[in-house]
């Protein structure tokens, strides 16, 4: 059996809030936590593009050297072991038809293939 890379194991979970809310004929989802958003006709697809740009931002973060700055700012906590979906705290929703689901990311993140 391998051997995992300690360095990216220890890198630890992050639990962010994702909402989607539909807007004419567009869902419109949002990370509360990053503030990134973006829209589609077809809820899966915002939900998909969502998740990628996601990773877009956290890898921008860790790149650039300010991934602990925006964390701490923003009470993003990051978790040594990958919290259950099931126990995550998903705060109320403030608006009708608003869907909010709780989004678990490992730390770091690899590019999403952009095939």
């Amino acid at each position: 059996m391998e051997k995992m890379d300690k360095s990216i194991e220890s890198k630890g979970y992050i639990s962010l809030t994702f909402e989607f809310h539909k807007e004419k004929r567009q869902w419109v989802g949002t990370c509360q936590e990053l503030g990134t958003s973006t829209f589609n006709r077809s809820f899966p697809e915002a939900n998909k593009r969502l998740d990628e740009l996601v990773i877009l931002h956290l890898n921008t973060l860790e790149r650039t050297g300010e991934r602990e700055r925006f964390f701490k700012e923003n009470n993003i906590i990051i978790y040594p072991v990958k919290p259950k979906i099931e126990t995550i705290k998903i705060p109320p929703v403030k608006r009708e038809n608003t869907y909010i689901r709780p989004s678990v990311h490992r730390l770091p993140i690899a590019e999403p293939s952009m095939c």
